[in-house]
């Protein structure tokens, strides 16, 4: 049973079930009599959820992703400064949609209904910006992500979220228009450098997003606020402005545990790999 639990499952399935290895185990004992429940117990004592799959996060650690990842770790791990703040900042796509008939609402005894039927309105793109020494956070709507979308966020960063911070420390990840050169394929050299004299880009490991704690709040703004349908891009907007406001009047933080001894403790045989490469 456990190998067969270990094995792959049937070509027209995805994963096993009680119901499936009891199946095939009965098969294999030319009809002998086997529970459900003998096998949920079986698998229980070899600690085996083969249903069950967990997702690796973490890419091949070479020498550049260990040094990118310390730095970034070094770099969470320095204490508030209001002069040099660190800011996080990725984007999230919300597809908008709409139903084609009007929802029925809550009322005691019966819960809300909603066609099962809906429409889709287009996409939107929304950048997230966020600051935990502030417990402060901002989600840009746009229609589109490109290279002058993401300048227009950084001379936003520097001109009207902190025009008193001597320079920002942005956080991100490696994606196409997060580079200098997008500043000058929206403005002009003299206020592209302008804008870049105030800005330090700091990148994550490629394949990294989870060292990006923007990511944590954008998984708390789709939980929170839009976990839901959203027909048009207005709504999109009057709802993430109510939900930030609310936010950032909370300071609401993330309290980052990991850092460079974290990861050396826990990612032992990749660092040991590092060493017995050279």
């Amino acid at each position: 049973m456990v190998s067969i639990a270990c094995s792959k499952p049937p070509a027209d399935r995805c994963q096993w079930t009680l119901s499936l290895l009891t199946s095939e185990l009965i098969a294999l004992t030319e009809g002998e009599a086997v529970s459900k429940e003998t096998v949920r117990r079986r698998l229980k004592d070899n600690e085996l959820k083969p249903w069950q799959k967990k997702m690796w996060c973490i890419s091949r650690m070479n020498a550049d992703y260990v040094a990118q990842m310390e730095h970034i770790l070094d770099l969470y791990a320095e204490p508030a400064d209001s002069a040099r703040p660190v800011v996080n900042f990725d984007e999230a796509m919300k597809q908008l949609v709409a139903d084609v008939s009007d929802a029925v609402p809550v009322k005691p005894g019966q819960p809300a209904k909603q066609d099962y039927e809906y429409k889709r309105a287009g996409m939107a793109n929304i950048f997230m910006f966020f600051d935990r020494h502030r417990g402060w956070r901002k989600a840009k709507v746009t229609a589109y992500k490109k290279s002058t979308d993401f300048a227009e966020c950084m001379r936003e960063l520097v001109d009207i979220h902190y025009p008193n911070a001597e320079t920002i420390r942005v956080v991100m990840d490696n994606y196409g228009t997060h580079r200098p050169a997008s500043l000058y394929k929206a403005f002009p050299p003299e206020e592209a450098r302008r804008v870049l004299r105030r800005l330090e880009f700091h990148y994550t490991p490629k394949h990294a997003s989870w060292l990006n704690m923007v990511e944590i709040e954008i998984g708390n703004m789709n939980q929170q606020c839009l976990n839901r349908r959203i027909p048009e891009r207005e709504m999109l907007i009057s709802e993430l402005s109510a939900w930030e406001t609310q936010r950032n009047q909370e300071k609401a933080t993330i309290n980052w545990m990991f850092n460079v001894d974290g990861a050396r403790s826990k990612l032992t045989r990749a660092y040991d790999k590092l060493i017995s490469q050279n």
